[in-house]
């Protein structure tokens, strides 16, 4: 008997050949993973106003983009977890009493302007949630800048009285609110906003732990640093951003405390204050809109703490890291093009033709 002989079959691929087992929705479910301690201290901080705040934006960016692959006639995107991403460090980054139907327009206006309009996940210029806070910044100074006090009486039993104003009406008068969960001594002003017009120092190990007025989830830099490890650990983020940005910032606070310890902070306050931690391990670090390259995330990095310190010390705002990581993700391209590595070979080839 004889045997036919099979053919063998030969296939021609394009780069690359090995796949990594880790795609897409596990990387963004790790986000998710990560991002659900920083969303429990906030709650346990501020009560059912932040919880109600954080479910409102991303319940309100899961149905933009639902509507949005709707309408272009596409496949479910929801499914990515991308959209719950965007949707909780929107409402990280909004005061914990912010209306709840303005987080829904900036829920709507991070995935429709951010995300969509640039065709979707893996297409976004900019990191969408800072889009949407960006929108809502311009759109209402005032109700973005009204900050409630932290570990207030009755917090998981009532709302902060802002949290359910209806939809363009005039939010409520804070301070009587204040006066009565016996927060006498809150002026409502952040640390960054405290120490910026009025030179009055904040404790570090407050700004450390968490028990400072701020946004729902920049207040405890212990919390973001120990979930950002998890990230850099399991290799969800590059490590060079945080460290680059972090590390410049430092740096440049360092040397502007030395020569004047009154006007400008040390070390020590700007890293812990503000949203520089929350934006260097889970908005900088996004992997569509940062470069790739070895050099480029370095300078990338250290682009964005100059810029937040520029804007922290000589500009009008107290805060900047929104902004600089909106600027930081419009030059990463420049940046990377700048900084590609050199081909194995091409040098050689081209003295030979010298």
């Amino acid at each position: 008997m004889s045997a036919k002989l099979q053919k063998p079959e030969i296939q021609l691929r394009t780069s690359p050949h090995l796949h990594s087992p880790r795609n897409v929705v596990m990387i963004m479910r790790n986000v998710v993973y990560a991002l659900i301690p920083i969303a429990a201290f906030s709650v346990y901080n501020f009560g059912i106003s932040a919880l109600f705040l954080l479910i409102a934006s991303m319940l309100s960016c899961i149905l933009t983009e639902r509507m949005c692959n709707r309408m272009m006639d596409n496949e479910s995107t929801i499914g990515d977890w991308s959209a719950i991403i965007t949707g909780l460090l929107l409402g990280l980054t909004l005061p914990p009493g912010f209306p709840l139907w303005m987080a829904c327009v900036g829920g709507l206006v991070s995935i429709g302007l951010g995300k969509m309009l640039f065709g979707g996940l893996g297409f976004n210029v900019f990191n969408p949630a800072l889009v949407g806070r960006a929108f809502l910044q311009a759109a209402f100074p005032i109700a973005i800048t009204a900050y409630t006090p932290a570990m207030a009486t009755n917090r998981f039993a009532e709302f902060i009285p802002t949290t359910l104003t209806i939809p363009f009406a005039e939010p409520a008068v804070l301070t009587e609110w204040i006066k009565q969960v016996a927060v006498d001594s809150f002026t409502g002003a952040t640390p960054l906003m405290a120490h910026k017009f009025d030179h009055i120092a904040t404790d570090a190990a407050a700004l450390f732990f968490g028990s400072v007025a701020g946004s729902a989830g920049e207040t405890s830099a212990l919390v973001i640093i120990l979930c950002g490890l998890y990230l850099l650990v399991q290799n969800f983020a590059d490590w060079r951003i945080p460290a680059s940005m972090l590390g410049t910032a430092a740096l440049l606070s360092t040397i502007f405390h030395a020569i004047d310890p009154a006007k400008y902070p040390d070390a020590a306050f700007t890293l812990c204050s503000g949203g520089l931690m929350l934006g260097a391990f889970f908005m900088a670090t996004d992997m569509v809109s940062s470069p790739v390259t070895p050099l480029g995330v370095w300078i990338y990095g250290g682009f964005i703490g100059l810029l937040t310190i520029v804007i922290r010390f000589f500009g009008g705002l107290p805060e900047g890291v929104m902004y600089s990581i909106l600027l930081g993700n419009a030059i990463s391209p420049i940046i990377e093009s700048l900084t590609q590595p050199r081909v194995y070979g091409t040098q050689k080839v081209a003295r030979a033709k010298a």
